[in-house]
């Protein structure tokens, strides 16, 4: 997926990286020893097969010169954060982290090393899969998933900086900033800001049922799976983590969405029954969210097709209306 988010750098800059993460002895010879990874949408990611024939990942975050949402401003150190949460509380397969810098001397964002893992990646195969394996592999996200929101955190919000007492104080810091973010672009939404903010205002003592801060990595669909052999092998990206409900979890938006998939695998996995009434109307507002945060960083990250932003306007009209009954007047 292209964006102008994608930080790509020179080989020789590329070698400089490598020399500092591994050592001059594994910076490689010749220029055939570097593939960009192409299924990511925020960050560059890089396979290198170093000197010694060992292969690694680079990601590298987003130049420093373009101007991102504000919910991923230091989005690759919540990824870090994320990583060492994860491999300190949990079994949960993800990425070790070889090294990071941050200190921006060499290039002037943040970026990271990590092993790579030659697995296939779910988004890119799901369709190739019979039901039985894909629903296999998504009850194993969800059990994955169930794992993961056993963290406990101090607070609500990112989980670099814990910085809400309350879950509706966090996640209505989260819906506005995405609406400012919109309007500061004006990207279209097909109903007014005012009246998008509206719903929430309407429904957000519901948020207060959140009483237990939780690890969400929120962006945990097939895309960000890596498998073999039937098994979830590592999972990837973790730069949204956050303290919250782990209702907002992606894998649930499928229960009231069906433009999001079949949620009935992950669901299974997870071993979570029906949502109560209350329940209901929190995940139509974190689908709400979801709308607008892919509708709006179609318009940021320089989109050149209407795909992404066409199905995510759709998911906000969806919502919107099941929230207020009524028909879009902008």
């Amino acid at each position: 997926m292209e964006s102008i988010t994608k930080n790509r750098q020179s080989l020789d800059t590329l070698r400089a990286m490598v020399a500092r993460a591994y050592g001059a002895d594994a910076v490689p010879a010749g220029d055939s020893w570097v593939d960009e990874l192409g299924n990511g949408f925020f960050n560059v990611v890089y396979r290198l097969t170093l000197a010694d024939g060992r292969q690694v990942a680079l990601k590298i975050a987003p130049p420093s010169d373009v101007e991102v949402l504000t919910y991923e401003v230091g989005a690759m150190r919540t990824e870090l954060e994320a990583l060492r949460l994860i491999t300190a509380h949990t079994g949960v397969p993800v990425p070790a982290v070889d090294f990071a810098d941050l200190g921006h001397d060499l290039v002037d964002v943040d970026y990271f090393f990590m092993p790579y893992v030659d697995a296939d990646n779910l988004g890119v195969i799901r369709d190739e899969l019979g039901p039985s394996d894909l629903g296999r592999y998504k009850a194993a996200l969800g059990a994955a998933n169930r794992e993961l929101n056993t963290i406990l955190g101090p607070a609500y919000g990112p989980v670099t900086a814990p910085a809400y007492s309350t879950w509706r104080s966090a996640f209505t810091a989260l819906f506005d900033g995405v609406l400012d973010d919109g309007r500061r672009r004006s990207v279209e939404l097909g109903w007014s800001y005012d009246e998008v903010r509206a719903v929430l205002t309407a429904h957000e003592h519901l948020l207060d049922d959140v009483t237990e801060p939780r690890y969400v990595e929120w962006d945990l669909w097939e895309g960000n799976a890596l498998v073999t052999d039937g098994e979830v092998v590592c999972l990837v990206d973790h730069e949204r983590a956050l303290f919250g409900d782990p209702l907002i979890e992606v894998g649930f938006a499928g229960l009231l969405s069906p433009s999001f998939g079949d949620s009935t695998a992950f669901l299974r996995g997870y071993g979570r029954g029906p949502l109560t009434e209350s329940e209901e109307v929190r995940r139509r507002l974190y689908t709400l969210h979801v709308g607008l945060v892919m509708t709006i960083e179609t318009v940021y990250r320089g989109h050149t097709d209407q795909e992404q932003y066409d199905w995510a306007r759709e998911c906000v009209d969806e919502v919107m209306t099941s929230l207020t009954r009524g028909r879009p007047t902008a």
